[in-house]
């Protein structure tokens, strides 16, 4: 049983210039007012953060030697984007520390980033060669969203709440992940504009399969989904030109979806053969 959460390596760490000699230094300092004295405890900050940079990097190894490929993750494009993506920009400050435990962690307003082993897993289920368009429902902190931008062209993410929104697409920006749009709202009925998609990724889980989600997928699409309540089945969902397929992958627990997903859907079943 996996267990994790919704809201639910590496981007190489930004390049940062060696620190010029003490001449250059009262060149510069001349220049802008400053000491040089100033100028030097600057590169002194900037070694501690090519530290902490090298220090997470081994930390994101060691996630994808542990936690990944020690428990069967196989897809080499999956485990090289899971190995660039920085976790730890995109948790809370406080939680750095933690960002590649194989644990998932709050994010703020009672959301959580998944754990890294399930982020990886429904990358890998989704079958991504580099040319897709993906729709994410359940943005979080965004960094399944990063880690489908190192998989695909274009990524299509929606989350319910506005704060959780604002805060990924700036992260995102700022990481340099251009190939991603972020908006808020209900990723129930998906993003119909954009459609048709080649995968869609939803961290969030509603008591049957969103109907427009199943519509949005192009033929050959393949959808990764939680289904339930308390626990949930994470259902692989591939719309073919004969109908739909489900394949039940593994047990899970993420939050459950909200917003139209709570209303009752009496006949929101998925029809479909099990593999």
């Amino acid at each position: 049983m996996a267990y994790c959460a919704v809201r639910a390596a590496p981007i190489a760490p930004r390049r940062r210039h060696a620190c010029p000699g003490r001449a250059r230094f009262a060149q510069i300092a001349a220049l802008l007012g400053l000491g040089v004295a100033g100028l030097i405890t600057g590169c002194s900050v900037n070694s501690t953060d090519r530290d902490a940079s090298r220090d997470f990097a081994e930390a994101r190894q060691r996630m994808v030697r542990e936690q990944l490929a020690a428990r069967g993750i196989r897809d080499a494009r999956v485990l090289d984007a899971m190995a660039r993506v920085p976790r730890h920009e995109l948790v809370p400050e406080s939680l750095r520390s933690l960002a590649y435990e194989d644990r998932p962690l709050p994010i703020g307003l009672g959301q959580t980033i998944s754990q890294p082993y399930i982020v990886a897993a429904m990358s890998e289920a989704v079958a991504l060669q580099g040319e897709e368009r993906v729709l994410e429902v359940g943005t979080g902190s965004g960094y399944q969203a990063a880690v489908l931008a190192e998989l695909c062209r274009e990524v299509f993410s929606i989350e319910l709440e506005k704060e959780l929104a604002d805060r990924a697409r700036a992260d995102l920006a700022r990481l340099g992940y251009a190939n991603v749009q972020v908006r808020d709202g209900d990723g129930y009925r998906g993003w119909p504009e954009a459609a048709p998609f080649d995968a869609i990724v939803v961290t969030a889980a509603p008591d049957h399969v969103p109907p427009a989600l199943v519509e949005q997928l192009a033929i050959g699409g393949r959808m990764i989904i939680p289904v339930g309540r308390a626990l949930q089945d994470l259902l692989l969902i591939t719309r073919t030109e004969a109908g739909i397929q489900r394949q039940h992958l593994m047990g899970v627990r993420f939050v459950p979806m909200r917003g139209e997903a709570e209303d009752p859907q009496p006949d929101a079943g998925l029809l479909g053969d099990e593999n």
